[in-house]
């Protein structure tokens, strides 16, 4: 658990947090949601003790650990894929050597009823707990499982590090702070490093994680999918919703309505009482009511409406020129790297006014086959045509990173502005939020989210009738990414469109081609359809297998029945297990109950003033806690002897 008191910090005199507090409990799952420079990264790094904060606290309980994955790192590992994956395990060799340690003072201790003999005793119990935890007889084996969970390939597990782009260095960065299983998980914009099929599989890890995790995403899907409480960083301030972020967006509104009805009410009132002091300021009789009414109105705090930033990129893509109904064709394309083949035999037509998103795991060739559409990659076999009068504007993965960052936002868009257009780059910058604080703002000091925009505002200079469109939401607040959304609805022209957002990409597209095993399949329907669909294709498979399974041991019962008085003896223990399992859920069910109570009163922080880390309050709590842990042990152990018995 982590209790924030009194957080202040500020950057150039603006307050980013203003005496903020709040708790984050064992089980929390949290989305921190704001603008681009709210504080939602600054936040996460208090939080994991990579900043300290200008003023306030961050009590961090005893023994809890932290896994914290910023936006951005630079890994400088020389190992391979899985060694440096092992590395998560590091933690079990020292509870190990610690465990070791713990049991041969305790071995040679004879004071059994003394406090230092049950805190020895305590620590044994919890490294061994952790140790347990961690899974590190397993370690192998889970970190091969994270690994293809998070989209790399068992070829990929020998390979050097340093061969992957810096988006697979995060993904092991990732995998390792799964793989250390800490009580508290810190994630800053995952989904920028992941394509759709890895994060579906995060969703799932961390829906059914066992301790607290704490988010910052601009993906609404994955933020609805997982938290269940939502932290709004604003002005300084934060609001705490218990909602996950589609419910908290309609409270959100819900609380602006009520504070601006508030006001208007007490607007109103204050009218009355002028009019009615203006009335009667003369008359004896009615002096007492006036001055009633006056210091009414002296003592009334008027409601204010939360400071809103409410800036937001406004543009729209020109008209596009005419072109030719076919607009992209290939037949037999392929494209090696060497000796790895990305692209075989594909064959697809794109006609005028299609809207096409590319989907399917990274590095299957959605963004080669992108390069090959706008000439970047032009040594490719089978044909390429471009359709007539065709002609593309190209936002690149990494865009942002190409533009020169010594020039200035002004220069950067002066560059390549002709004509009429040079008058209007001031109001064109001024669309995409560049001030004129800004224009003359070197590009190497712009935010990810600015040089996004930046590059953004390049794509519109120049009318086109193809836009192809790599991950352009990578680093664009909520509301950005829905004015790109709607430009993109209303361009009247071809899209190609690369994304792992899906709810960037509903309605926006008419067809899917999905990249898999080097070929490319299309698929008519929305971007949910295709999901479900590949979960239905999923399944069969599955079902399948398990069928082949099913006969297999059929065949083998029926050769080896088991006799009547065995088959009894089986349901007798069957029934003991599920009864101890009923017991124990039961039991779990009360302390989580009471260690709830408890989190209620340590998130008061009149409590917490009165209380020392020595309080019999503390051992309590860590007592339950404890307890708790061996119960949820109990339980996975009584469930897997179910399984296990039940498949006998």
């Amino acid at each position: 658990m982590i209790t924030v008191n009194n957080l202040s910090i500020a950057f150039s005199g603006i307050d980013l947090f203003d005496n903020v507090s709040f708790v984050i409990s064992d089980k929390d799952r949290i989305g921190l949601v704001g603008k681009n420079g709210a504080g939602k990264s600054t936040l996460l790094k208090i939080l994991s003790k990579q900043q300290e904060p200008q003023s306030g606290t961050i009590i961090v309980s005893q023994s809890q650990t932290i896994g914290y994955l910023p936006q951005e790192m630079i890994p400088s590992s020389t190992m391979n894929i899985l060694d440096e994956t092992l590395t998560a395990f590091e933690e079990a060799k020292r509870l190990e050597k610690k465990i070791e340690e713990l049991n041969r003072e305790i071995a040679n201790r004879t004071d059994y009823e003394s406090e230092e003999y049950e805190r020895l005793l305590h620590l044994q119990f919890e490294a061994n707990e952790r140790l347990v935890l961690i899974d590190a007889a397993n370690a192998q084996a889970e970190a091969e499982k994270v690994l293809l969970g998070l989209g790399f390939s068992r070829s990929d597990f020998s390979r050097k590090i340093l061969e992957f782009s810096s988006g697979w260095q995060m993904r092991v960065e990732l995998a390792k702070i799964l793989l250390k299983k800490p009580d508290i998980i810190l994630l800053d914009e995952p989904t920028n490093h992941l394509d759709i099929e890895s994060i579906g599989w995060l969703e799932n890890f961390l829906i059914n994680y066992f301790g607290a995790v704490v988010l910052v995403s601009h993906d609404r899907v994955f933020l609805d999918s997982i938290t269940r409480r939502t932290i709004e960083i604003t002005a300084g301030k934060i609001y705490d919703y218990k909602a996950s972020y589609s419910e908290y967006v309609e409270l959100l509104n819900q609380r602006r309505e009520t504070q601006r009805a508030t006001l208007t009410n007490q607007q109103k009132q204050i009218a009355e009482i002028e009019k009615f002091v203006e009335r009667f300021r003369y008359k004896a009789s009615k002096a007492k009511q006036v001055q009633s009414r006056l210091k009414l109105m002296e003592k009334m705090e008027l409601e204010t409406i939360d400071e809103v930033d409410i800036s937001t990129i406004h543009f729209r893509f020109p008209p596009s020129p005419h072109s030719g109904k076919i607009v992209v064709q290939m037949k037999n394309l392929g494209k090696k790297y060497g000796e790895k083949e990305i692209l075989k035999d594909v064959n697809i037509i794109i006609e005028r006014g299609d809207k096409i998103a590319f989907v399917g795991k990274n590095g299957e060739g959605k963004s080669t086959l992108s390069k090959v559409i706008v000439g970047e990659i032009t040594d490719y076999s089978g044909e390429y045509k471009e359709g007539h009068q065709v002609s593309i504007g190209y936002f690149a993965q990494n865009q942002a990173a190409l533009l020169d960052g010594n020039k200035t936002v002004f220069e950067t868009i002066d560059e390549i502005a002709v004509g009429d257009i040079r008058s209007k780059i001031r109001n064109i910058l001024g669309s995409f939020l560049f001030g004129e604080d800004d224009i003359d703002k070197k590009v190497k000091v712009l935010s990810g989210g600015e040089k996004s925009r930046l590059a953004l505002a390049k794509l519109i200079l120049s009318p086109v009738n193809l836009l192809v469109l790599d991950e352009p939401t990578n680093h664009l607040d909520m509301d950005s990414k829905d004015i790109l959304k709607n430009a993109l609805i209303r361009y009247d022209g071809t899209l190609i469109i690369v994304s792992h957002d899906r709810d960037f990409l509903q309605g926006l597209t008419n067809s899917l081609y999905e990249f898999r095993n080097k070929h490319i399949t299309e698929f008519k329907g929305d971007i949910f359809e295709y999901l479900e669909h590949r979960k239905i294709e999923d399944l069969k498979t599955l079902e399948t297998s398990k069928a082949k399974d099913s006969q297999n041991k059929n065949s083998v019962v029926s050769k080896n029945k088991m006799d009547y008085e065995k088959s009894k003896e089986w349901e007798r223990e069957l029934r003991k297990i599920r009864t101890k399992i009923e017991k124990t859920e039961q039991e779990i069910e009360s302390l989580e109950a009471e260690i709830s109570e408890i989190d209620s009163k340590l998130a008061d922080p009149d409590i917490i003033q009165t209380l020392t880390l020595d309080d019999n309050f503390y051992k309590t709590y860590q007592s339950k806690k404890d307890l708790l842990m061996q119960k949820m042990k109990l339980w996975e152990d009584l469930s897997l002897e179910l399984e296990e018995k039940s498949q006998q």
